[in-house]
């Protein structure tokens, strides 16, 4: 047989394996993201029967941010923890050891006062987020979880920080109330974490 044309029957045959493998590949990407969003959507049916919130704390608008998000994807109750003492920039300069949230996050017993009065008893499920200040949770979340009776929910913790993790913030958490169904939570920056945030939860 012709060199050349055994070279072109090689090609082709080359070109036709490559095309299936990428066929194939673009097939289990369909797959797996066909796969997600029917898990998502199975943990949604399955907890139709659960009354949820997104509870949050933002002193600055970017946890509020992502609680909407959040609430806008799962169709919950959001409520606002506010403040009965708005924090000011002044109040929020970490530079500042004088400044209000330097000492809040610097006495234990600090506990800001809460303007709002929220019903919890009303919900199974609270996505419960704030801002990672100095490292952990702002007190004035310790305020919220002093005030209301949350033994026996099921809590799921988001964060928002220039780059701290929510790690340290859930210790102190499951430190602070044992009774409480704690599940993993997640730092937040945009709607894709948001996404993953989601798609990997079960509650």
């Amino acid at each position: 047989m012709n060199k050349k044309i055994i070279v072109l029957i090689v090609g082709v045959l080359v070109i036709g394996l490559i095309g299936v493998i990428l066929l194939n590949s673009k097939s289990n990407d369909n797959e797996t993201l066909n796969n997600n969003f029917e898990e998502r959507n199975n943990n949604l049916e399955k907890n139709e029967d659960k009354k949820v919130a997104v509870i949050y704390f933002s002193a600055s608008g970017t946890t509020k941010s992502m609680a909407e998000i959040i609430n806008k994807k799962i169709n919950s109750d959001l409520i606002e923890i506010v403040p009965k003492e708005k924090y000011t920039n002044a109040d929020l300069n970490w530079n500042d050891s004088n400044s209000r949230t330097s000492i809040e996050c610097n006495d234990a017993s600090s506990r800001p006062e809460i303007a709002n009065t929220i019903n919890v008893d009303a919900y199974d499920v609270i996505f419960l987020g704030y801002p990672i200040w100095w490292g952990d949770v702002p007190h004035i979340i310790l305020t919220f979880m002093d005030t209301y009776k949350l033994d026996g929910k099921t809590i799921i913790p988001f964060c928002t920080s220039g780059g701290t993790g929510i790690g340290g913030s859930i210790n102190t958490l499951k430190k602070y109330n044992k009774n409480v169904n704690w599940l993993d939570g997640k730092r937040l920056s945009n709607e894709s974490d948001v996404d993953s945030f989601l798609n990997n939860l079960n509650y």
